[in-house]
């Protein structure tokens, strides 16, 4: 039996689709495998073109496979220098299924050269742009504590470099906190696990400043601390952050941005933990010139008190010898004084008690005169008060007499 015209034939029990159907399954499949959202694919640049729309289109080369990717716009603006065909690259993004080109391609987010020559041309650029922002300008240099409280270390909590600065400040500073702040130091996602790594630090209570250490590595381990993420994370760091990343001769954009840029992990624990040894001994040296300025300030105040004490004795002595004299003197004129007044007043006296005893009826009476009262001690002047009968009493100088009256006659 014929089937109608239109009408695919398939096996039993398998259903049939179309492509647009098949594009879809392959999609979901694809887009439903979590490793394939943000992947690292590392591989050789060819066919890069940069597009007036300014989506950038390239192909990504391995041994024996290829890959197309595109960079959209909305990416396309952190790419400072654009790499070149045959550059070896790592592009990050996430790998999805193009309809229309019946393809899966990568979508990229980010591309990083990993080749020398490709690395030197993109650290120079950047380089140059952050150094046109200012973020590189010395005036912006932060100063470290000279006895930090607690200290921040952004790096691997497996790596070498956080057991070179335990040793270091066990041996220095073994009195001072360190919080590990961790964070993966090589590799695709190391710019934002540092970058992530600095933020934190500033939300720590009571560090007062950070060191960013790795150890020693090849020119593309130590890649991560040339990206644009680092070097702003550690300029937007609120406390000061000194570098100790890679061996003596390795220099990178995060050294140019730390306030202090040393050249091993080791170095950096050295400069920011203090020697507790030579702090011992800077305070015994700061006791000892305490001690003599302290002996030599109370020498100045005793020898300014002896010559005071001298010159109060010299004008005490000086005061007292001239109030001597006065007190001698006045007591002399004093004595004058109340010998002439005491004289003066005797020869008063003298006068006085003369002219008294002068007028005295005592004195009157010593003549042979006396005087007479009547009863009420009234003195009778006159015969004249008197009359037969009267009792009086007479007073004479050596005493007093009662006498009456007999008879009275008038004066002669």
């Amino acid at each position: 039996m014929n089937k109608p015209p239109g009408v695919v034939s398939s096996a039993p029990g398998r259903r049939t689709v179309t492509v647009d159907e098949l594009t879809d399954i392959v999609k979901l499949a694809i887009t439903s495998i979590p490793e394939l959202r943000n992947v690292a694919v590392r591989g050789e640049l060819q066919n890069f073109k940069r597009h007036s729309s300014g989506h950038v289109y390239f192909t990504l080369a391995g041994k024996e496979s290829r890959i197309s990717g595109v960079l959209f716009r909305s990416h396309a603006g952190a790419v400072i220098d654009w790499p070149e065909d045959g550059d070896e690259v790592v592009i990050t993004g996430g790998v999805d299924v193009y309809p229309k080109g019946g393809a899966y391609q990568l979508y990229a987010t980010r591309i990083l050269p990993i080749g020398l020559g490709a690395l030197s041309r993109a650290k120079e650029e950047l380089r140059a742009a952050l150094e046109r922002e200012g973020l590189f300008d010395a005036r912006h240099k932060r100063p470290f504590p000279e006895y930090p409280t607690k200290v921040a270390v952004v790096t691997s909590p497996t790596g070498a470099a956080v057991q070179d600065i335990l040793k270091v400040s066990a041996r220095r500073s073994p009195f001072i906190d360190i919080v590990i702040v961790p964070a993966i130091v090589q590799g695709v996602d190391a710019p934002q696990q540092v970058a992530r790594a600095l933020s934190l630090c500033g939300r720590v209570e009571g560090v007062s400043c950070v060191i960013v250490a790795r150890g020693g590595g090849s020119k593309d381990d130590l890649s991560p601390f040339d990206d644009e993420r680092v070097v702003r994370a550690i300029r937007s760091c609120p406390l000061p952050v000194a570098t100790g990343v890679g061996h003596q001769t390795d220099s990178s954009l995060a050294d140019l941005a730390a306030d202090a840029a040393l050249p091993t992990p080791s170095a950096a624990a050295e400069m920011v933990f203090p020697d507790a040894g030579e702090l011992r001994r800077r305070l015994s040296h700061m006791g000892a010139l305490l001690s003599t300025d302290v002996a030599r300030v109370c020498e100045n105040y005793e020898n300014a008190l002896f010559r005071r004490e001298e010159r109060l004795k010299n004008l005490v002595g000086s005061s007292l010898e001239k109030s001597e004299k006065y007190l001698e003197t006045s007591k002399r004129e004093l004595s004058i004084r109340i010998t002439g007044a005491i004289e003066r007043g005797w020869a008063l006296l003298l006068s006085s008690s003369a002219s008294l005893d002068a007028l005295s009826p005592l004195s009157v009476m010593g003549r042979g005169y006396s005087i007479c009262r009547d009863e009420s001690g009234v003195t009778l002047k006159s015969v004249k008060s008197l009359k037969t009968g009267d009792v009086v009493s007479i007073r004479f100088r050596d005493g007093t007499a009662d006498a009456a009256i007999t008879g009275v006659s008038g004066s002669i």
